[in-house]
């Protein structure tokens, strides 16, 4: 008696939360097929339903621009920090030198301090060196700061592989190049698909750091367009903006399902240490 109560109220739990994420989520599909630009009008179930605000969405608006934007962003950052951190990783997790335990605990203490701390060093630095409204050193900004954590985590995970994998391979003649390349990154690829799949999510998400590094309306990325529709006195395009959130999740969202496994793995892998 006492398993079938505690598993009904684990379900109901379960149902009360899936109800308050999807409540939002059906809403702004809604409000993006609705007829009126009004927040007050949106309903969760459009009387008229019709695809005008997705038509005017790129008509009348730069998000093309601001979508190829995010993407270039999001690209690089992805590629460059992957691959930055797999590689200070693999260094930390398998070589022996001065500074090591050092270095660690510099990364860790640099996880403690939010970004927003280095905002205005960040802006004076880019101001200095004419790299403001640049969408790359927007991306530069990305990458460095998501090193440390990435590298970290992956560290974690590359001390869960075993050292006498790479000792066999050198007593067959292979360099550290080759034990890299054809042992330890496939079996750590669904850790290295995890901070791909999160380094990537990361432009398409913020806002403060491209609003203060972007200025012009063909480099502002996606995050920031969308919120100038419904930012300010004039501005009201609620359905637009609905339209624009729905089309920037939609990617997110299949990209999330095909590589769930690995996201799972990836929570749980970075959790060891040395």
């Amino acid at each position: 008696m006492r398993k079938h109560i505690k598993m009904f109220f684990t379900y109901l739990e379960l149902i009360i939360v899936a109800i308050i994420v999807l409540i939002p989520v059906l809403w702004i599909v809604g409000s993006s097929f609705g007829n009126s630009s009004s927040l007050a009008n949106a309903k969760m179930i459009p009387e008229n339903p019709t695809i005008q605000n997705y038509i005017n969405l790129f008509k009348d608006t730069n998000f093309k621009l601001w979508y190829g934007n995010t993407l270039k962003v999001a690209t690089v950052n992805m590629v460059c920090s992957t691959i930055i951190s797999t590689l200070s990783a693999y260094v930390f997790s398998r070589f022996r030198f001065k500074g090591k335990k050092i270095g660690l605990m510099a990364i860790m203490v640099i996880q403690m301090f939010p970004s927003f701390m280095a905002m205005t060093a960040i802006y004076v630095l880019y101001q200095n060196f004419g790299l403001l409204d640049n969408i790359y050193s927007l991306a530069l900004t990305y990458i460095a700061g998501q090193i440390p954590f990435n590298t970290w985590l992956m560290k974690g995970s590359l001390d869960g592989v075993s050292k006498s994998l790479d000792e066999a391979a050198m007593i067959d003649g292979a360099s550290r190049i080759q034990i890299f390349i054809k042992i330890i990154i496939p079996l750590s690829m669904p850790m290295i698909t995890f901070l791909a799949v999160n380094t990537f999510m990361s432009p398409w998400m913020d806002y403060v750091l491209p609003r203060l590094l972007i200025s012009s309306d063909k480099k502002k990325t996606l995050a920031v367009g969308l919120y100038e529709l419904i930012s300010g006195d004039t501005n009201n395009s609620y359905t637009l903006f609905a339209s624009g959130a729905i089309l920037v999740a939609v990617p997110i969202t299949i990209l999330y399902m095909c590589l769930q496994r690995y996201l799972i793995y990836g929570v749980t892998a970075g959790a060891t240490k040395e």
